[in-house]
């Protein structure tokens, strides 16, 4: 790593099966079961992204089923109805679609997906489909080994903020939980560290041991401090 955030195209998956706007029902349900997956992009006849159907899109089919009294008995949403009498993936889709570029970093597709609700983001750049990015693939990021984010962590924060100073620091990693301790010459950069540190791609969390240069045993505190004495 060269100290800048993944991003999704880093990890997102580059295989991906969509829909088209006419696809049909049945079709949909086999789509996804084959390649088990719980949502699809749909696509344009230009192959631009225009809606997702999800699983959730499908269930009304089941809930509000004609020789179901109780389902049609329930109180309906009219857009529960409506898909329940859908048959094509335009009809069934959410629509816009919730999109992620591929240039996003994890945090800000993470913060989409908490956002909307959403388990699998569409990747679109250059108004094409590149990939989709799901709930796992942000994960991924924790899989770096300990090694390598220490590495990170010496080089993009502990020698950037301590500069000379940075022998008297030591970084240890242990299942993404990073641990700075030793001596500074600065206490004012120490929450600095611990942010920076927790900023890396990896880490779990952060401890911070650091502490600064010990003072001088004031020996007599009721004599005046001849440095400080006032002049008469």
């Amino acid at each position: 790593m060269d100290g800048t955030p993944m991003v999704v195209n880093d990890v997102m998956t580059r295989r991906v099966v969509a829909l088209r706007v006419g696809a049909a029902f049945k079709d949909i349900v086999k789509t996804m079961r084959e390649w088990r997956v719980s949502a699809l992009p749909v696509l344009d006849d230009t192959g631009r992204v225009v809606g997702v159907v999800s699983e959730a899109d499908l269930l009304p089919k089941e809930e509000y089923r004609r020789d179901n009294p109780d389902g049609y008995g329930l109180v309906q949403q009219p857009a529960d109805v409506e898909k329940a009498d859908a048959v094509t993936a335009g009809e069934l889709m959410t629509t816009p679609a919730v999109t992620v570029t591929p240039d996003a970093t994890l945090a800000h597709a993470a913060r989409v997906m908490a956002l909307t609700g959403v388990k699998r983001l569409p990747v679109v750049g250059d108004g094409t489909l590149k990939g989709i990015v799901s709930r796992s693939d942000l994960l991924k990021v924790f899989l770096r080994g300990d090694e390598e984010i220490a590495a990170e962590v010496q080089r993009e924060v502990v020698l950037r903020l301590f500069g000379t100073h940075a022998g008297t620091v030591r970084t240890e990693v242990h299942d993404g939980v990073v641990t700075l301790s030793g001596l500074v010459h600065d206490t004012a950069l120490v929450p600095f560290a611990a942010r920076l540190a927790r900023a890396v791609d990896g880490v779990v969390d952060v401890e911070c041991a650091l502490t600064g240069p010990a003072r001088a045993p004031d020996l007599d505190p009721d004599l005046p401090d001849p440095q400080r004495a006032a002049p008469t």
